[in-house]
C-alpha cells in the first residue's frame, strides 16, 4: 500500500528570493518588529540585518567564500541565528552542530565537510584542537558587502541551505546536506505556512537549534516575518511563561519537553494562560498515548499537532489533534512526498502489516538531501531512513521504532518506545531509556535506566509491579538502574547505542 501527499498539502504563490535578498526586505519593510526575544535581549529585524551584515564581512575577512561550508557550534542565542544567516549572505553553507560536542567528534564532523571556520567559543573541559572564531564587535566593515562580492548582494545564494549532522551515537557521524538552496521560495514558503510561522506572530522555541526541527522552525518563522521567542535551553516552567508573555502563537515541542511540562505540580502548569496558543507541534521522537491524550484535553485538539519525517526530507506526514483521536497512535498522512511499507524482501505488504517504512519524494527534479559520510539505503527511487510502521486502510502511517533499536528476546521484537513510554506514565519518572544487555538463555534481556523525580523513593520492584499492569510480561524490564541525569536531551534524543556499550562493556 502507497499513500501520496495530497495536492492540496503545500505551496503558497509569491516571488522566490534569496534568503539574503529576504532578510533585508523584511527589514526594509517592518524594520523596528522584533525579530528575535532571548530573555530581556530584543533584536528587531532592523538589527537582524546589521548583524548578520557586518558578520558577513568578517567571515570574508577570514576567507570563507561562496559554497564553503562553516560549522557553526554555538549555544541557543543571537550569535547562533547571526552567524547562520551571515553564511546564507555570503552564499556559504552553514553547519551547524551542538557547542558541546566532544573534540574528537567535532574534529571529525569538521573534516567531512571540510569546513573553513569552526564559530563558537571555547568549551571547558572539552578538548579540541580546532580554533574557534568569535566576532569582534567594534568592528567595523572595510566597504559595501556589494563590493567586496563584486555582485548584487541579493543575488547570492548558498547551494544547501543547511547542512546538519547525524549518526554520532552510532560511529563516524555524516552530514545531510540540503538539496534546496538558500532561496524562499514556494516550497519554504508552503512549509512555513504548515507549521504555523505567520508574519507578525510569535513562535517559542524551547528547543536546541543544531537540531533540525528547531533549526528549521525557527529560521522558517524569522523569514515569514515572524517573531521568534528563542530559550536558551529548555526549562519546563519558563517554556509555559514565555508563551504567556508573548502571547505565542505557536510553539516548537518533541515529547520529552512535553513530558515534563505536564509533570509539573498542577497549581505551576494551569497558572499559566496559554489560550493564545493556535499551533503546537510535536516531532522528533514517538509520543506515548497517554502523554499526548493529557495534551489534547490541555490545550484542545485544534492546537496540537504531530510531524514525522527525516532530516533528509523526503517525505513528512503531519497529523491534527482530531485526526489522532479517530486514529490514535498515527503520525498522520505524507503532507509531502509518498510512503510504502515493504518486507525484508523488499516486497510492499498489504494495509495493517507491519514492515519497513520507505518513502520518497515528489515533484521536484534535485534530490531533497545529499550524504557526506555515509551510503543512503535506497531501492529503486525509494529510501529507508530504517523506521518501523504500518499504514491503515484510510492510508495514515502508524510508527514502530527504529529497525536498528529492535531488540530480539527469546525470538520476540520488542520497541524500546513502547517500554520508554510505559516507564514514563508513572508520576514520579522524569525520563528513561530502555536497552537489550546479552543474555545466555533469550539472547538479549530488557534493561531500563531511569531518571526519577529527585525527591522520589519509587523503588525497582514497585515500578517492575507498575509496568506488569501496563506491558505482557516478556516486555517489562529484568533489571533497572536509576540514573540522577536526564536520559534524553532537549531535542528528545537518546543515545541507545552508548548507553548499550558501555553497559555490555562493564558487565
Amino acid at each position: 500500500m502507497t499513500v501520496e501527499a495530497s495536492s492540496e498539502a503545500g505551496d503558497l504563490g509569491g516571488s522566490p528570493l534569496t534568503f539574503a535578498a529576504r532578510i533585508r526586505a523584511l527589514a526594509a519593510e517592518r524594520p523596528e518588529q522584533p525579530a528575535i526575544t532571548i530573555g530581556s535581549d530584543v533584536i528587531t529585524f532592523a538589527g537582524l540585518d546589521a548583524s548578520t551584515e557586518r558578520y558577513a564581512h568578517h567571515l570574508l575577512d577570514v576567507g570563507v567564500s561562496g559554497g564553503d561550508y562553516v560549522t557553526v557550534a554555538e549555544p541557543n542565542s543571537a550569535e547562533f541565528l547571526i552567524a547562520i544567516a551571515a553564511c546564507w549572505k555570503i552564499g556559504a553553507v552553514p553547519q551547524p552542530v551542538s557547542a558541546r560536542l566532544p573534540g574528537l567528534e567535532l574534529e571529525q564532523i569538521v573534516e567531512l565537510a571540510d569546513s573553513q571556520l569552526v564559530v563558537g567559543a571555547e568549551v571547558e573541559g572539552r578538548a579540541c584542537t580546532l580554533p574557534r572564531f568569535r566576532p569582534d564587535d567594534d568592528y567595523e566593515p572595510p566597504g559595501s558587502l556589494a563590493d567586496r562580492l563584486g555582485c548584487d548582494p541579493d543575488s547570492v545564494a548558498s547551494p544547501a541551505w543547511k547542512a546538519p549532522t547525524s549518526g554520532g551515537s552510532t560511529g563516524r557521524p555524516k552530514l545531510i546536506v540540503s538539496g534546496d538552496p538558500s532561496i524562499y521560495g514556494e516550497s519554504l514558503q508552503g512549509m512555513a505556512s504548515i507549521i504555523g510561522a505567520v508574519a507578525g506572530e510569535t513562535m517559542v522555541m524551547p528547543g536546541p537549534l543544531y537540531h533540525n526541527g528547531p533549526f528549521i522552525w525557527s529560521f522558517q518563522t524569522l523569514l515569514a516575518g515572524g517573531h521568534l521567542a528563542l530559550l536558551p535551553r529548555f526549562d519546563a516552567e519558563k517554556t509555559l511563561a514565555t508563551i504567556e508573555a508573548t502571547k505565542a502563537h505557536s510553539i516548537y515541542l518533541v515529547p520529552t519537553m512535553m513530558q515534563r511540562m505536564w509533570k509539573l505540580p498542577d497549581d505551576t502548569k494551569y497558572s499559566y494562560d496559554l489560550s493564545s496558543l493556535q499551533v503546537a507541534f510535536h516531532l522528533a521522537e514517538p509520543c506515548p498515548p497517554w502523554l499526548k491524550e493529557a495534551w489534547l484535553e490541555w490545550i484542545g485538539p485544534d492546537a496540537l499537532f504531530e510531524l514525522y519525517g527525516g532530516t533528509e526530507g523526503q517525505m513528512f506526514t503531519v497529523i491534527t489533534g482530531h485526526d489522532w483521536l479517530a486514529h490514535p497512535g498515527s503520525v498522520g498522512q505524507p503532507a509531502s512526498g509518498e510512503v510504502k511499507i515493504c518486507d525484508p524482501d523488499g516486497n510492499e505488504v498489504a494495509a495493517g502489516i507491519e514492515g519497513e517504512v520507505w518513502m520518497r519524494s515528489t515533484g521536484r527534479d534535485t534530490p531533497t538531501y545529499t550524504y557526506i559520510g555515509a551510503e543512503t539505503e535506497a531501492r529503486d527511487g525509494w529510501e529507508s531512513l530504517g523506521d518501523m510502521g504500518r499504514l491503515d486502510e484510510e492510508g495514515f502511517l502508524y510508527l514502530g521504532d527504529r529497525r536498528k533499536d529492535m531488540i530480539l528476546v527469546g525470538g520476540a521484537n520488542i520497541y524500546p518506545a513502547e517500554i520508554e513510554a510505559a516507564i514514563g506514565a508513572h508520576p514520579e519518572v522524569l525520563s528513561s531509556a530502555a536497552i537489550g544487555l546479552p543474555d545466555e538463555d533469550k539472547g538479549n534481556r530488557i534493561h531500563a535506566i531511569v531518571q526519577r523525580h529527585p525527591e522520589s523513593a519509587l523503588s525497582s520492584e514497585a515500578l517492575v509491579a507498575f509496568l506488569g499492569e501496563r506491558l505482557v510480561s516478556y516486555k517489562v524490564p529484568r533489571s533497572i538502574e536509576w540514573s540522577s541525569e536526564s536520559l534524553r536531551d532537549d531535542a528528545g534524543k537518546v543515545r541507545r547505542t552508548a548507553l548499550q556499550t558501555e553497559r555490555t562493556r562493564s558487565s
